[in-house]
């Protein structure tokens, strides 16, 4: 379809562009959020059994019903081990019969090892036996490129130890009422579970948790990369954390022979090193059996599953209803074995239009941000230059890996759901550990091909977009540029200027994180940016709860930073063929270009689940990303027929 034709009519239930979400009747000045797509909000409650309902949940629902098509026929018709694998897996989840017959039987050879822990020694390799399987009591382990030599793997070591979704649920008075919840919640989990007779769950696992919370880094500290990489020496381990017997740890996790290892957050293992030491071992294997408990509830039989539900998903996020069996069991397949169930579902949903499509207009933006960079006034020509030389080995993958991990080592079974979960998480586990000091593999992929999301790696410098994006409303074939270049264009520009956010901008052109920036140029930067902050900080979620700005910084800076390029790279596009400048439905390809972007970040949300992001999330919420980049927009008021008119600030960064 040309640009020139008048689109077909679209209902409201569309997830894609559509002057039907519009609600015309609101001044776009004031609110561009509804006047986008305001009739849309109007039409579309929450389902029950989501805690959200908007441009993301609309595609997953599509993607999953996708997904469950492939499962079910890998289930039918096993015709090679990869179906077989993922039928066999997926039959484990629906199989519900057999997880009421077992019960608790799947976790209780994990609760023996707990009660044989006799003396620290044995507490040590427990603890290596738990993380080894995915399990992380007390602190969690990963390994990554290393920030300041991005070519090799290096272990990192993280602050961790919580349920709760983070530390402010234990400290905060907002909280308070989940707090309550939780306790009750441990309480019943310990009489499900019979893991009572260590002592009072309750108030040993809480008290435990609250000690760890008082030790850790808030979310906004744990953004600033600086301030969370700490080379340690192996050696050192010992000296500064003699509590956690680290170097056995190491041994036992399998990690190859490595000169040091990265600690996030070194005060919270060195209180964790002390804790551990002091705490009665009773205590310990309490919290060991209560965070195995909690990390198999998802797998386990009826009852435990629906009390797990009720507190993290219904107290906490508001999620009225469970969804229905077969939808949580795509999503636990997807995020265990995403790569086998994403090479089929690649296969038969994307085809070479949309990843060509993509590439054009990835060439348009990255023409558009070279020229930013260039032209920067605040920026010094040594500073440019290297960001220069930083932008020119940038790259971009699109759709799928070239190579899909191979899960064949991994023992399926249709008998035993939590084994499979279990298996699969130690599988990966094992694939980090073991790769610690090799050369890094700019191949792989941190999300599944089906993913609906996108990221950017800044120790690869590179901007990543699985097919399950690659559809309404972030991009249709069947739309005009305009629409496109707002949504999936804006998506794209989101992802490129991360690489020149607040902490991406740390990072040089071969990934590591240094500083590479002049004294001057770093304070222009940060007084923009720390504009930036105050105005997503004055910004209210919900009454009396404000946006936090310095947790938010970095995806606001790439929000700007999405619609600016891409408006930028639409009109140079509109200026190579003019043909293509019409206005359709009565709306310019400029007012089409911001109404695209604010329909992607359509969505209602419940209360509660404002509340948890707002806390955890370095997203803001979709009504202000929705609208305060667009308003942030030297051309918006133009746009509109409302030059002239008082406008909304306008920080100038990217």
């Amino acid at each position: 379809m040309s640009a020139n034709e008048k689109q077909p009519e679209r209902k409201t239930d569309y997830p894609g562009f559509s002057v039907y979400h519009m609600d015309k009747t609101i001044d776009p000045m004031t609110d561009f959020y509804h006047y986008a797509a305001g009739t849309w909000l109007k039409s579309n409650p929450i389902p029950e059994d989501k805690t959200s309902w908007g441009s993301f949940t609309l595609l997953l629902e599509r993607n999953q019903e996708i997904l469950k098509g492939i499962l079910e026929k890998c289930r039918k018709e096993p015709s090679d081990p990869l179906r077989s694998f993922l039928g066999a897996f997926y039959g484990s989840a629906l199989n519900t019969e057999r997880l009421e017959e077992l019960r608790l039987d799947p976790i209780q050879p994990l609760l023996d090892e707990v009660d044989r822990v006799n003396d620290a020694e044995s507490l040590g390799r427990l603890i290596v036996r738990f993380h080894s399987l995915g399990i992380f009591p007390f602190f969690s382990t990963y390994s990554s490129n290393d920030e300041k030599e991005s070519s090799i793997y290096a272990l990192y070591l993280w602050q961790g130890g919580l349920t709760l979704p983070d530390r402010d649920y234990y400290l905060s008075d907002r909280f308070s009422e989940i707090r309550g919840h939780y306790r009750k919640h441990l309480e019943t989990m310990s009489r499900l579970t019979g893991i009572s007779a260590e002592g009072n769950v309750e108030e040993t696992v809480y008290s435990m948790e609250l000690e760890f919370a008082r030790a850790s880094r808030s979310r906004a500290e744990l953004r600033d990369a600086e301030k969370n990489y700490n080379r340690v020496t192996v050696k050192e381990l010992e000296e500064k954390y003699p509590g956690l017997r680290l170097v056995a740890y190491l041994a036992g996790m399998g990690v190859p022979e490595t000169d040091y290892v990265v600690v996030g957050q070194p005060e919270f293992f060195s209180f964790l090193s002390s804790f551990i030491s002091e705490r009665p071992l009773a205590d310990l294997k309490t919290y060991l059996k209560w965070q195995l408990v909690n990390m198999a509830s998802p797998f386990l039989h009826e009852e435990v599953e629906m009390e797990h539900f009720d507190m993290f998903n219904r107290k906490i996020r508001g999620q009225k209803q469970p969804e229905p069996r077969w939808k949580r069991a795509v999503r636990v397949i997807d995020s265990s074995v995403g790569e086998a169930l994403g090479k089929i579902y690649v296969e038969e949903n994307f085809g070479p239009e949309a990843r060509r499509r993509m590439a054009t207009m990835v060439d348009d933006i990255r023409e558009v941000f070279v020229e930013r960079l260039k032209k920067l006034p605040w920026m010094s020509e040594a500073t440019r230059e290297l960001a220069l030389a930083k932008f020119g080995r940038f790259r971009t993958k699109i759709g799928h890996p070239d190579r899909f991990r191979d899960y064949s080592s991994i023992r399926i079974s249709e008998e035993d759901y939590f084994g499979n979960v279990l298996r699969s998480s130690a599988f990966e586990v094992n694939r980090q550990m073991k790769r610690v000091g090799g050369q890094v593999d700019r191949n792989e992929w941190y999300m599944s091909p089906p993913t609906v999301n996108a990221y950017f790696n800044p120790t690869e410098n590179e901007i990543v977009f699985p097919a399950g994006i690659l559809q309404p409303p972030f991009f249709d074939v069947a739309m005009d540029d305009a629409v496109n270049y707002g949504a999936i264009g804006g998506v794209i520009s989101h992802e490129i200027t991360h690489g020149y956010d607040d902490q991406g901008r740390r990072y040089d052109q071969n990934g590591n994180l240094q500083n590479w920036w002049s004294e001057e140029d770093e304070k222009n930067f940060m007084e923009r940016a720390d504009k930036v902050v105050k105005l997503y900080s004055s910004l209210e979620a919900l009454p009396g709860l404000n946006v936090n700005g310095e947790l938010t910084l970095g995806e606001n800076i790439a929000d700007f930073g999405g619609v600016s390029i891409a408006f930028e790279a639409l009109q140079r596009r509109l200026q190579r063929h003019p043909d293509l400048r019409k206005n359709i439905d009565g709306l310019t390809p400029e007012q089409r270009f911001f109404i695209s972007w604010a329909q992607c970040w359509k969505e209602n949300v419940r209360e509660e689940q404002i509340r948890m992001l707002v806390t955890v999330d370095p997203h803001s919420p979709s009504n202000f990303r929705g609208a305060v980049p667009v308003y942030n927009h030297p051309d918006f008021e133009k746009a509109f027929n409302a030059a002239g008119k008082e406008g909304h600030q306008k920080i100038d960064i990217w």
